[in-house]
């Protein structure tokens, strides 16, 4: 079969790369020419695990191909997959003008039947404003579908390639038709294609993410109320979690949701909601309790410093919003820096991928570090702000020489009580008794 995705952003090349890996020749569109030629010449744009080998694979074998030429990228294409950016306007809402100003191109481009596909995340009635964007300048058939992605950035090839499921929204036949043959070879374990009508779909992408953000601020909840109560969050988790009507994952405490999805698409949702005069009083909570819990280390610093940051330095380990990416959008790492600098302290950071991005939104504000021990050089404290695998086991002989004291405030629950107890650091976490010596 043969595709387009117009836009190589994260959703773009993931979806264009694992389209390829099953035989299909795929086109990918994009306006920015610098991108286009390093992708073209074989050079990744994004950090995701697993996608770099999919990807030269396919580019060798001449599956994968990109251009900024519309008219060249769709002329043949059986399925036009819009994979473009959905960024939130200042009131909260999905500013579509991307989406809707590529469909009126494509409006003007086509020449015979083709499915195009919403494979951003939208709100409620983008299908029908899409379609209504291309017969402005097309009177022959098409068909709009809506096609929400559930990637996870860290594990994103495996989301793409093994799916929970496929939700495709259409009231047409023949576009269901093509859909299920696109996807036939990533459901045949036999996980379901589930197709539905359009708004449905829709709403779907945004009530999955709007439910996860949920989940994960409950448990933050759960985690403020330990530390006054003295529980631990760790065995209440485990409690709740063996419940099968709950399940384990998203259970874990932390400083807050970050990354490109969950912050965008609960305001979004609640946008939606006050646009049809609906208090969505559940989500408004979430993202108001989302934003107190990026700086819930904060006092906690403070209280152990005296109230007074001025001329203290940290280490921080982890910018990502999460382990395995480079993606930094709404990090709470961002927010803690933020705070720190504000309070007259100072900063060093270590992350295996971001630092080429924090560097280029925030600059020289804090320094940065080759090795996560070469950050804790002359610190007064060391701050974990993201769980990658490799801070899970370090050597804590070379945390406690690194540092002037053995403090650590870990906003991921890294590490374990009784261990760190042993080597007697002072150690804050999330939702836990603090270990002070």
């Amino acid at each position: 079969m043969k595709i387009t995705v117009v836009g190589t952003g994260y959703v773009g090349l993931v979806s264009g790369t694992c389209f390829a890996e099953t035989g299909n020749k795929v086109t990918c569109v994009d306006i920015d020419e610098k991108k286009v030629q390093k992708l073209a010449n074989g050079t990744i744009t994004i950090y995701e695990p697993g996608l770099e080998k999919l990807f030269q694979r396919n580019l060798k074998e001449e599956r994968l191909i990109f251009t900024t030429d519309l008219a060249e990228g769709i002329k043949e294409a059986d399925i036009i997959f819009l994979a473009l950016p959905t960024p939130p306007g200042e009131d909260g809402s999905a500013d579509l003008k991307y989406v809707l100003g590529v469909a009126e191109q494509i409006g003007k481009l086509l020449v015979g039947y083709k499915v195009i596909v919403n494979k951003s995340t939208v709100p409620v009635g983008t299908a029908q404003k899409v379609h209504n964007a291309i017969r402005k300048n097309y009177n022959g058939e098409f068909d709009v579908v809506s096609n929400p992605e559930f990637l996870r950035e860290g594990v994103a090839v495996d989301d793409f390639m093994k799916p929970d499921r496929v939700v495709v929204g259409t009231s047409s036949e023949r576009a269901k038709k093509l859909m299920s043959e696109l996807y036939a070879p990533y459901v045949r374990q036999g996980n379901p294609v589930i197709f539905m009508d359009e708004p449905s779909a829709e709403l779907t992408k945004y009530a999955a993410n709007s439910f996860l953000a949920t989940k994960i601020t409950f448990m933050n909840e759960i985690a403020r109320l330990c530390e006054l109560l003295g529980a631990d969050v760790d065995m209440v988790r485990k409690g709740i979690g063996t419940d099968e009507r709950i399940g384990k994952r998203f259970l874990f405490p932390g400083i807050g949701y970050g990354g490109s999805c969950f912050p965008k698409d609960v305001q979004a949702l609640v946008r939606s909601s006050h646009e049809v005069d609906y208090d969505f009083k559940i989500l408004e909570s979430v993202m108001q309790v989302n934003e107190d819990q990026k700086l819930h280390l904060l006092p906690k610093i403070k209280k152990y410093f005296n109230g007074n940051l001025v001329g203290k330095h940290f280490a921080l380990w982890g910018l990502a919003f999460k382990p395995n990416t480079d993606d930094i959008r709404e990090a709470p790492a961002l927010y803690i820096i933020k705070a720190l600098v504000g309070e007259g302290a100072t900063v060093t950071a270590y992350d295996p991928e971001a630092m080429p991005n924090v560097k280029a939104q925030v600059n020289d504000i804090i320094n940065y570090a080759e090795t996560q021990y070469d950050a804790l050089k002359e610190a007064d404290a060391l701050i974990i702000a993201t769980e990658w695998n490799e801070f899970r086991t370090p050597e804590f002989e070379k945390i406690a020489a690194g540092l002037k004291s053995k403090v650590i405030f870990d906003g991921r629950n890294v590490f374990d009580l009784q261990h760190m107890e042993s080597l007697g650091f002072h150690y804050e976490s999330v939702g836990r008794k603090p270990i002070t010596k």
